[in-house]
């Protein structure tokens, strides 16, 4: 028997009996805190986790490690990184920046194995999410093991993981809600779609490959394609799961919604929390089997708000102006009704952080919007040329990436201050992640919700993988 079978065998035969396993090689070389990586939140969770499924060890070289060669001579002193996952043969990542996968304590995690930056292959077998307990020597554990398992989100209140297992094809095949533990017990089907989406003839299929989860738990959104593999200029479209029905309904559809990109506002007024930020990209173009030609077109893609029954539909005041192009990252500031996007303009020529909040539709104006508010957040960084960021759950500390992508891409902490009218500040390079940047290998920085945390991609060791920055300034 291979010493990870050993491994694998001691820590089942310890749980039953009760006991924590030994982890003495991890601690030696973590000795300077991981185990106080996930104890860096004020209080416990109010859901502890009962003894949790055998950690996952395809291979002895799997477990978390420290990189100090990560670590540049500009660093922040304090500064470590840790590379999360280290399987020499099978890549790895986090989910997105945005996505929903941190438990409110920040203790605990999602990310997925046999994945790239932007999803994974639905019909790849080794795909799986997987918890990763940051109080636990970051150990990671298995959640799924369907092929074909995608939009992960973790509820807010910690105790579980919503998923799709996707088994469409266009115009037919099935989509399978599940939620299970987050401990991976009582794994459960909430609702198969099988059939035309209610009120329609459209079959969905081509899942995004994100879902979003309302801040009060109880609805779950998706996009995906809506074609019959026939029709010319079919449409993309966004479906809210009820997950206290077990429902589903179709809110708005359109060619124009092939990248949605949707995300629930967070914040917990009643109100703000049915509102979706979504994408739109005009002139997209597709083949009939939704496979997407053309991603953008003409004057770019602009960004809405739509409440979750398909009501109230707004703009951000972004893009749209011959000059201003929306880059297609976006996200909500912490639990505030302000939103964030990125951008890239002509004169000057520049990638700017530009927040906003919602007006109503005046057309597909963007920046030109009648009451929108905008406000540049990176004007006092000289040359700003930004891409991939987000924010804290209190929308007070930002990360991002920032140019020249490539090898020589770096990380940036910066302080928020007033929505809506200060800058960023206190920008402080933390690390160069040497990623090659690659579609394939972004690097999709984001923080914890409590913001002492850092994470991001790379696959400076030949293999997409996953990392965390602690020691934040």
């Amino acid at each position: 028997m291979g010493s990870a079978s050993i491994r694998a065998d001691l820590k089942a035969d310890d749980m039953k009996q009760g006991r924590r396993p030994e982890r003495a090689s991890r601690r030696r070389f973590l000795a300077r805190g991981l185990a106080a990586a996930g104890a860096v939140a004020a209080g416990l969770s109010n859901n502890p986790l009962p003894a949790a499924p055998e950690v996952v060890i395809p291979s002895p070289n799997t477990t978390p490690k420290l990189r100090p060669d990560l670590v540049d001579e500009d660093s922040p002193k304090a500064l470590e990184v840790v590379q999360l996952t280290t399987e020499p043969d099978v890549p790895s990542s986090h989910l997105y920046m945005e996505a929903q996968i941190f438990t409110m304590d920040s203790k605990r995690l999602v990310l997925h194995r046999s994945a790239h930056a932007h999803g994974s292959s639905k019909s790849d077998p080794k795909h799986q999410y997987l918890r990763c307990d940051l109080d636990d020597d970051c150990s990671l554990h298995p959640l799924t093991h369907e092929t074909g398992a995608k939009g992960a989100s973790v509820s807010p209140d910690g105790k579980y993981v919503y998923y799709f297992v996707d088994e469409t094809e266009t115009g037919g095949g099935r989509l399978v809600l599940k939620r299970v533990n987050l401990d991976g017990t009582d794994r459960q089907t909430i609702l198969v779609v099988d059939s035309p989406l209610s009120g329609t003839s459209f079959r969905p299929s081509r899942i995004y490959p994100l879902s979003t989860i309302s801040s009060d738990g109880k609805r779950l959104a998706i996009s995906g394609f809506l074609g019959d593999g026939k029709t010319e200029g079919a449409p993309f479209g966004l479906m809210v799961f009820d997950l206290v029905k077990a429902a589903v309904s179709l809110v708005i559809h359109g060619p124009t919604w092939c990248n949605m990109h949707p995300q629930y506002c967070r914040s917990t007024d009643p109100e703000q929390s049915h509102d979706v930020l979504i994408q739109e990209n005009h002139g997209n173009t597709c083949g009939t089997d939704g496979a997407i030609r053309r991603l953008v077109g003409g004057e770019g893609a602009d960004i809405h708000v739509l409440r979750d029954d398909g009501t109230d539909f707004r703009n951000m005041p972004w893009g749209r102006d011959g000059n201003e192009f929306c880059q297609g990252h976006q996200c909500w500031r912490g639990r505030t009704s302000w939103a964030i996007t990125s951008t890239g303009t002509r004169k000057p020529s520049e990638a700017q952080l530009i927040e906003g909040r919602a007006a109503p539709h005046a057309g597909h104006v963007g920046i030109n919007t009648s009451g929108g508010v905008r406000n540049d957040l990176t004007r006092e960084f000289p040359n700003p040329h930004f891409y991939h960021f987000a924010t804290d759950i209190a929308g007070t500390r930002l990360i991002s990436d920032a140019a020249p992508l490539g090898k020589d891409a770096r990380i940036f902490l910066a302080t928020l201050g007033e929505p809506g009218r200060d800058p960023a500040t206190d920008f402080t390079f933390l690390v160069h992640p040497r990623s090659s940047c690659a579609k394939t290998a972004h690097i999709h920085p984001f923080l914890s919700p409590d913001g002492k945390l850092g994470f991001f991609n790379s696959d400076e060791s030949g293999i997409l993988q996953a990392y965390m920055v602690r020691g934040l300034p």
